[in-house]
Parts: C-alpha cells; structure tokens; sequence
C-alpha cells in the first residue's frame, strides 16, 4: 500500500478552524507527532511519499481532503475552504503517477475528508465545506451512486464516522445520521471523547490517536488491533489521523 502524505506547514498555527476555538500550536511537536505517523506506517509495510510541508498553505498536512481516490481514478476536489484550493495543484501531480485523474470544478466544493467509501458504495457529507454540486460531480466522475450524509455539528463526516474492520464503523452518533449505515456493525465513540470516531484502518490495523483511551479501549474489546499515534498538536489545527494521508492501493 502507498500512503502519501505531506508535511506540516510552518504557518499551522494560520490553519482554517469551523468548530473549535483557536489555541496555540507548537510545530515543532506537530512535526514531530506527524514523523511517527509516518513511521507508524513504514512500520506497517507502507511505502510512504511525502510531499514536503508549505507556509503558503497551513492546512497542507491535511492533504486527504484534497483528493478522493479509487482502484480506476483519482478525484482531485475543490476544497470548501478557499485558502486550500492550491494544495491540490501538488497533490495531483503526485497522483497522476499512480491513477487517471478526474478534477471537480466551481461552482463545487467537495473536501476529501467528508468521502467515506464502503465497498461499492460512496457516502458524503453534508457539511460547511461539500456541497451537493460537489457530490453530484464526485458520482459522475466515478460512476457510483453518492449517498448524502447528514451531519449535525462536525467539519467532516470522517470527523463523525470511519471504518475500523471489513464489517465495522467507529461512530459519533451526536454528529452523524447513522441510520444510513444500517448494514454495519457500529461502535460508538466514548462520550468523553467526541472527536473519537476518527480512525484509519489500514490493511486489518486500526490506526488511532493516542489521546482517545477510552474509546481505544471499546476497540480493542471488539477484538480490533489497535496502534497509536499522538495527535494532539494536530488535533488543535481541527485534523485527525485519516486527515493526514492518502491511501493507494
């Protein structure tokens, strides 16, 4: 499996913020937690390309939002966030390497980090950043049905909902209509860990932040293999551990 990533902006601490309030970020330790990520997934059998970190772009380390990418193409989205829109340009060069490249286009939003792919079906999520010209786009260039999601307070519906097993969804039910999801076997986050339901399975291994004990804890008691990272530097820039990789098969 390929991850790409890319790294921390100097300018992080400029990053975009919808739903939390701005407190100070230390780079250094952002960088730092964003290393044993990437790490973590060398560790994993990952080959990891890593695009290097811009100060034009702050929210750059989050680079799952600028691309949707499947087995046959590579999406390239229109951030919801117009300070974002210039990450793709290096994301895509990347990518054409590996996939056949589809772009959405204005009026669109769509943010890659409100996709949620489960099987042959493609979930999306109503939020601040992903409008339905964006989804509608997203199903055209795909050729697959894209089911709206609605969420209720969350940027992203990966912030509310994240695969964690071939048959199993981590949930934030306060955030996400879970009724859409009536085939799965759900877990929900802890209450005390609201922004728990984000996880990145990779392979059969759940990749989670360190912070979130409790909820780890509901994982593993459902048999799942957990491995953390800290996160808590990129946690105040509104990200999570899906947020900061790209996935290739």
């Amino acid at each position: 499996m390929i991850a790409v990533t890319r790294g921390v902006s100097p300018s992080i601490s400029e990053c975009e913020l919808t739903h939390i309030d701005r407190i100070p970020i230390d780079y250094g330790q952002a960088v730092a937690e964003h290393d044993q990520y990437c790490a973590l997934l060398r560790s994993m059998g990952c080959e990891v390309v890593e695009l290097p970190g811009d100060a034009e772009y702050p929210d750059g380390v989050f680079i799952e939002d600028t691309a949707v990418v499947l087995d046959d193409v590579a999406v390239i989205t229109r951030p919801g966030a117009e300070s974002r829109r210039g990450e793709t340009r290096a994301v895509a060069e990347v990518l054409s390497s590996y996939r056949r490249l589809a772009h959405v286009t204005a009026p669109a939003t769509l943010d890659g980090g409100d996709v949620l792919v489960l099987r042959n079906r493609i979930y999306a999520g109503e939020s601040e950043r992903s409008n339905g010209e964006g989804r509608e786009q997203l199903s055209r260039m795909t050729g697959r049905e894209v089911i709206a999601v609605g969420l209720h307070g969350a940027l992203h519906l990966k912030t509310a909902v994240t695969r964690v097993s071939e048959d199993t969804l981590l949930v934030n039910r306060e955030w996400v209509d879970v009724a859409v999801f009536a085939d799965w076997r759900l877990i929900d986050a802890d209450p005390r860990e609201p922004f728990g339901a984000n996880a990145m399975l990779v392979g059969r291994t759940v990749v989670y932040p360190a912070e979130m004990p409790h909820t780890r804890a509901r994982l593993e008691a459902a048999g799942l293999d957990v491995r953390t990272v800290p996160a808590a530097e990129l946690a105040k820039a509104e990200g999570g551990v899906t947020c900061c990789a790209l996935l290739l098969d």
